[in-house]
């Protein structure tokens, strides 16, 4: 049986709390070998989007549709285990004595800690899964004596161990100095041009995380999408300005974006 070529198909989906909108009937729809950035200001919408799509937050209205799995028909808790998450939020909960080995082989039943001895096939998939993610060397090292660099990598080989076919990346550079985000960046363009990667969605406040690989974006602001489509077309300074409500100048080169802001907040109609 061919597998659809569509791996989300959101269709105006709503969310409110308490009176007040979230989110403003998205649509939006990602195609297998997409890799997709999606940008906004902080209280843009970009949490509720993710949490919804994996089925944390239930919807006022509107239809999702994951790896051909209804909202409301499917079971979630399923789903899930097709879809890996790496936040900083999930960083934080590791405990310091765990190997990374032993943080890898958690990601198949997405539990934060082993309660048994791990099997001889599950650390043997940990192990590839670790030359894969370029961290063989750190097998036996304690989360507490990790990089955050390293962390998120090890994080991203957790949530490979389920075989997902979309990976979430919320934000995985908060925390990051400047060497060890390049590093963490250049890593992740590689990961996207392996055969048979998941599909790849980057939660970010910041255009100099984009890296060549992502080919489409999405824009939002104030809990409505802005602009979406491939990136060349979406990223522009005019589009920017609007999505951050500052004057932004956008430069690209050699595939990678920087932009600076030209004029305070609030200026930008």
């Amino acid at each position: 049986m061919k597998r659809s070529r569509t791996i989300l198909n959101v269709q105006q989906l709503r969310i409110e709390r308490g009176g007040t909108v979230i989110l403003h009937d998205i649509t939006w729809r990602i195609q297998r070998g997409e890799h997709w950035a999606v940008l906004g200001a902080n209280g843009s919408g970009k949490t509720s989007l993710l949490s919804a799509i994996t089925g944390y937050l239930m919807p006022t209205a509107g239809d999702i549709e994951l790896l051909g799995n209804e909202y409301g028909q499917a079971d979630w808790r399923d789903v899930r285990c097709l879809v890996g998450i790496v936040s900083s939020a999930l960083r934080q909960q590791m405990a310091d004595t765990e190997p990374a080995l032993n943080t890898v082989i958690s990601g198949k039943r997405a539990v934060i800690d082993l309660w048994k001895p791990a099997s001889t096939v599950d650390r043997r998939a940990a192990l590839r899964i670790l030359k894969t993610i370029e961290c063989e060397h750190l097998a036996k090292r304690p989360w507490a004596v990790l990089s955050q660099g390293e962390r998120q990598r090890i994080l991203i080989g957790r949530a490979m161990m389920a075989r997902p076919q979309v990976l979430i990346l919320d934000e995985p550079c908060a925390g990051l100095d400047p060497a060890a985000r390049e590093h963490f960046l250049q890593f992740i363009e590689r990961l996207a041009r392996q055969r048979n990667a998941p599909c790849l969605m980057l939660v970010t406040h910041h255009v100099e995380e984009i890296t060549p690989a992502f080919s489409h974006a999405l824009l939002l602001h104030e809990g409505r999408i802005l602009k979406q489509g491939r990136r060349e077309d979406v990223l522009t300074s005019a589009s920017l300005s609007r999505t951050f409500g500052s004057k932004i100048k956008l430069t690209h080169q050699a595939g990678r974006y920087a932009l600076r802001v030209t004029a305070r907040p609030g200026k930008v109609m």
